[in-house]
């Protein structure tokens, strides 16, 4: 396997080639290849000049790699064994490269780094890098989802308190309702992502996974709870049945009022001032998720970074690691991204972050964020959470046939998981 997918690395390893011969032969400095995906990947070059002030005999190989190919590059490089030094993971990605025996442990490295204070990052960030209790990554930046809503139109039905739990999000659901009027929705659950049923499922107490993630739990009392409340959200009219497809421009409409609430990450802080009208520029802001008995919690998304087991510059990727994860670092990749920050410390050491009053609902979130399921499988689970709850939205399903379906799509998906956890190799006692 690892022949063929060597194939792939091929024309990106002549161009490294090439560019390695055009290199000053005098620079004996230790290089650091340094892959990095998005946005993230353009912005943190103007970062690494410091870092290379500080550590004068490492120089940065940096690779910028689009999202959309990065999964398939970072596995392909797996197999031909030209990974880089270190990488920023997508944190569902954690657990697919660990069983794999890609990535190096963290812990001793952790401990010995003073200032690295693990209790200062936020729990579900830095529990999203830890496997079987070892740590194998450290979050770079954290994403989590919460409500935008519009102010106005909340004191207009006559919500003066912002909801705290389901029942009181259902009765402001259902006075915007009734002062919108029959062509406008009380909330936007787009049918085409599965996020807005994750974040409410995970506010149960009952696990989406069961039996060291060998077999779905949808059938759970606390999954089949959430799976009723998302559905009531449709029947009683408070949420339309489409998806994002059928809405031309989710800010332009969010500014016409056809719905009040919207569950996004926060990067739609910056789309949302840039987009909503002047008119309406203090006409909307972010709350924390209510649960079913009170503040909610959610998925902590975002990215960590690992360095690769097969790495021969394991203490320059550490330092690369540890000067990134610095508040000051994070800090300032929160000015050039809008990035949240994974420690606390950033968020009171920065007067702007202290003082957006949109990104605090997403502090507060932070603090009950949890990791998705640690399984390698469990990008495609959630792909069939969303057919699912596209399904029982339109009644193709009841909650029961919906829960019990997802179990047997997650089963399947996990087959493979069970045979390699059954079959793994026990240590003989020496």
């Amino acid at each position: 396997m690892r022949a063929w997918l060597a194939c792939g690395v091929a024309g990106a390893a002549i161009a490294v080639l090439l560019a390695a011969c055009q290199r000053d032969p005098a620079d004996s400095r230790e290089v650091v290849r340094f892959w990095a995906m998005g946005y993230e990947g353009e912005v943190v070059a103007r970062m690494l000049p410091e870092f290379e002030r500080r550590h004068p005999g490492i120089r940065v190989d940096l690779q910028q790699l689009p999202w959309t190919a990065a999964h398939e590059k970072l596995l392909t490089a797996f197999a031909g064994d030209a990974l880089p030094d270190v990488v920023p993971l997508g944190n569902t990605w954690i657990a697919e490269f660990a069983t794999l025996g890609a990535l190096e442990p963290l812990d001793a490295r952790i401990a010995a780094t003073p200032g690295f204070a693990r209790e200062d990052f936020f729990a579900g960030a830095w529990d999203s890098g830890v496997i079987d209790g070892q740590a194998y990554a450290v979050p770079w930046y954290v994403e989590t989802r919460v409500p935008y809503y519009r102010k106005d139109l909340l004191a207009k039905a006559g919500v003066a308190t912002l909801p705290q739990d389901w029942a009181q999000w259902k009765a402001a659901m259902a006075a915007i309702k009734r002062q919108a009027g029959p062509d406008q929705s009380a909330i936007l659950l787009p049918l085409n992502e599965f996020e807005p049923l994750l974040n409410l499922a995970v506010q149960q107490p009952d696990p989406l996974l069961r039996e060291d993630g060998r077999y779905g739990n949808f059938r759970s009392d606390g999954f089949k709870r959430t799976l009723t409340f998302y559905l009531e959200m449709f029947d009683l009219g408070y949420a339309p049945r489409i998806d994002n497809t059928r809405i031309s421009n989710v800010w332009d409409e969010f500014g016409k009022g056809t719905f009040s609430f919207y569950i996004s990450g926060p990067w739609n802080i910056a789309e949302f001032k840039k987009r909503m009208p002047d008119a309406l520029k203090d006409a909307w802001t972010t709350m924390p998720l209510p649960g079913p008995n009170g503040p909610g919690a959610s998925i902590a998304g975002g990215t960590s970074f690992v360095v690769f087991r097969q790495s021969q510059r394991k203490d320059a990727a550490w330092k690369l690691i540890a000067f990134l994860s610095e508040p000051e670092q994070q800090l300032r990749l929160h000015e050039l991204t809008g990035d949240l920050p994974p420690r606390r410390s950033p968020w009171t050491a920065s007067p702007t972050l202290v003082n957006d009053l949109y990104a605090a609902a997403f502090r507060d979130q932070l603090e009950r964020a949890v990791p998705a399921p640690k399984v390698p499988e469990w990008e495609r689970i959630a792909q069939e959470m969303r057919i699912v709850g596209e399904q029982l939205a339109n009644h193709r399903v009841s909650v029961d046939e919906a829960a019990a379906e997802l179990d047997r799509r997650a089963d399947a998906i996990l087959a493979k998981r069970r045979w390699m956890l059954d079959h793994k190799p026990t240590e003989t006692a020496q």
